[in-house]
Formats: C-alpha cells, structure tokens, sequence
C-alpha cells in the first residue's frame, strides 16, 4: 500500500503542478488581453472575479461529486474542462462569453484542488504533515510561477496564445491516468460528511488564511504586472513581478513547512503574516529600486505563500475523514469568496484611487489574518481540536 500512495501522491502533485502552469498563464494573459483591448483594471477585476465566482457556485458540492464520481475521475473532468474553457477563449473576444468561460474554469479549478488537497493532507502523519503538503504547494508554485514567463514569450501570438495554455492542462492527464489508489475520506461509502456549521469555529484563522493567500495570489497574477507598468516598467518586465512573488512562495515553503514541524505551526504561521503586513507597504517605493524590488517580491512571496501552506497542514491536524472533507470545502469557499469580491474591489480602486491601492487591499487583508490568528490563539485548545 505504501509503494501505491507513494507513487499516486507523485502522480497527484504532478498532474496539479501542470494545472499550477496553465492557471499562472492564463491569469495575466486574460488581464494582458483585456487591457491590449482597451479595457481598464475595473474590467480585469471583474473578469478574476468571475473566475472566482465559479468555484464559489461548486464548492458546497466538492465532496458530493467526489463521492458520487471518484477523486480521479473527478480530477480528469475538472483537467478537461479547464483547458476547454481556455482553448474557447481564443476563439472570441465577446466579454460575456469570456464571463461564462471563466466560471466555468474557476468552478473546475475548485473541485480539482478541492479534492487534490483533502487528499495530499490525508498522505501525511503529523510530524510530518507541514513538509508534505509544503512538497505539494512548492510544485504547484513552481510550475505557476513559469506560467508569466510563458505569457511574456506569447504575448504576441495573438491567433494561437489561449489555444496554447488551454492544450497545457491536457498534459496533466497522463500523470492522472496512472493513479490508483481512492482518498479514504473521499470514499463514497464513507458516511455522511462533518457538519459545517461545526467544523468552521475550529478554523477561524484558517479561513481568513486562505482569504488572504487567495486575494494575494489572485491579484499578483492579474493585478501586479499592471501597478509595475503604472510605475514605469514595461509590460515584459511586468509580468515578471509576478514571477518574483511565486519564485520566494516555491523556494521557500519546504524550509517553512520544515521549521514548523519544529517549532511549532501557529507560531511560524502567524510570523509569515507578520513579514507581510511589514514589507507590503514599502513595495511602491521600492519599485523605483531593482536591487531591493526583486528580494522584497521574494520574500513578500515567500511569507504570504506560508500562510495558505500552514492553513492547510493545520486542518489535517485538526480534522480527519469526513470532517476533513468539510474543512478543505470551506477553505475552498474561503478562497473562491476572496478571489471574487478582492479583484473588483482592487481593480476599482486602482482605476479611481491609483495603482497603489492594489498594496492597501493586500495590507488590509494581511492584518485582518493577523487578527483572526490572535483572536484564535486566545481561544482555549479543546475549542479549535476537539
């Protein structure tokens, strides 16, 4: 059983970090696109939070369709729908159909990292639990991150680009196929599934987390190359600033993961948060300064990456089976929620406040994660694990 779990969980982080390369594509060529068009940063936020509004709309029935369908066959689905998605995108620029197109992919995107989650989390015991699911997110972000480097050698093909990253989710499906083994808590026969209304009091901190990671990330994607060009960057170099963030998030979780099985996860978890909320603001300045820009988006990257990664090994330590199922669902909600309301309220503020807005949206939302984990580390242990 151990040669089986090893060599799916292989197959699983690699289909999903394929996955991680056609969504880092995707993300800053729609805004790219879009803004080649005419279109403001209102219309870009809008665009992501359509995307987002789609996982929203499937997250309540992750397990369900896991349960009735199987993990893998979930997945497969999930993999297919998004590169069709993508590919149709090449084929019109008619904003309503790009709507529907995108939550469509943000609903398929859910379900897959949905299950692929609640899955890796179960691979794991706890004294390892922070280095495996940071193994996990390091591939997804490793391939994510190539994903701004794809676009800026793309950019220009303007008759074959969407068809490019779309047959890019169809290379996940090899690594799929050789899957075997079912995640014990995915199982159909499993039982009826934890009562959310009793699982989400044991996560605070981990929701608002996952809140903020995902407007992080959401926003580094679409948003960040367009405040780099605000200050003078090319677009070339533009989209690089995203690839920067995602270069500290890749290199970086491995160690973390690390140093929380030593020391302890709340107390690391609440330190990324820190580094955070104390080198956001310098960001706009620092744009004028390669020398320091590119080591602040590193690091920045690399502490706002720690805080999803650690939400998440803290719901395998908190939760099993269905309860588990339960609360990577809402952390899914979590992340669909942020990734949603976040793009149009940053993309209204750049157009009518300025491109600097974009780093008081990720400021607010890194300190009401600060917040959320002191209020939680307040709380008696027995309230969060029992």
């Amino acid at each position: 059983m151990k040669g089986i779990l090893s060599r799916d969980f292989l197959a699983l982080i690699l289909s999903v970090a394929v996955v991680g390369l056609g969504l880092g594509a995707t993300l800053p060529l729609t805004a790219l696109a879009l803004t080649q068009a005419g279109y403001g940063t209102d219309i870009v936020g809008l665009m992501t939070a359509v995307q987002a509004g789609g996982g929203l709309v499937v997250a309540p029935f992750a397990s369900r369709l896991a349960g009735r369908f199987g993990a893998r066959g979930t997945i497969v689905a999930t993999v297919i729908v998004a590169a069709l998605a993508t590919i149709a995108m090449q084929l019109t620029m008619n904003l309503w159909l790009w709507a529907a197109l995108r939550l469509l992919f943000g609903a398929a995107l859910m379900l897959l990292f949905t299950i692929g989650e609640a899955w890796v989390t179960q691979l794991a015991d706890d004294a390892t639990r922070g280095r495996v699911v940071a193994l996990y997110a390091t591939n997804f972000t490793l391939f994510q991150m190539t994903g701004p480097v794809l676009v800026s050698v793309i950019a220009g093909w303007q008759a074959a680009r969407f068809a490019v990253c779309g047959a890019i989710f169809l290379l996940a499906l090899p690594a799929l196929a050789s899957i075997r083994g079912t995640p014990h808590a995915l199982a159909s026969g499993e039982g009826p599934h934890g009562d959310w209304r009793t699982v989400l009091p044991r996560m605070p901190a981990l929701v608002i987390g996952t809140g903020f990671f995902a407007l992080f990330d959401t926003l580094a994607l679409s948003l960040m190359p367009l405040f780099a060009m605000s200050h003078g960057i090319g677009e070339d170099i533009g989209v690089l600033f995203a690839s920067a963030i995602l270069f500290g998030d890749t290199t970086m979780q491995f160690p973390i993961g690390w140093l929380a099985d030593r020391i302890g996860r709340a107390r690391v978890h609440a330190g990324a948060g820190v580094v955070v909320l104390a080198l956001l603001p310098f960001l706009p300045w620092a744009v004028a300064y390669p020398w320091i820009c590119w080591p602040l988006l590193f690091v920045i990257g690399a502490a706002a990456g720690s805080v999803y990664t650690l939400s998440i090994v803290a719901c395998g330590e908190r939760f099993r089976g269905p309860s588990l199922v339960s609360a990577t669902a809402i952390v899914g909600a979590s992340w669909s929620v942020a990734s949603f309301g976040g793009p149009i309220v940053a993309g209204t503020l750049m157009r009518s406040v300025g491109a600097d807005a974009l780093i008081g949206v990720l400021v607010a939302a890194a300190a009401a994660f600060l917040l959320a984990a002191w209020w939680e580390a307040r709380r008696p242990a027995t309230s969060l694990s029992g």
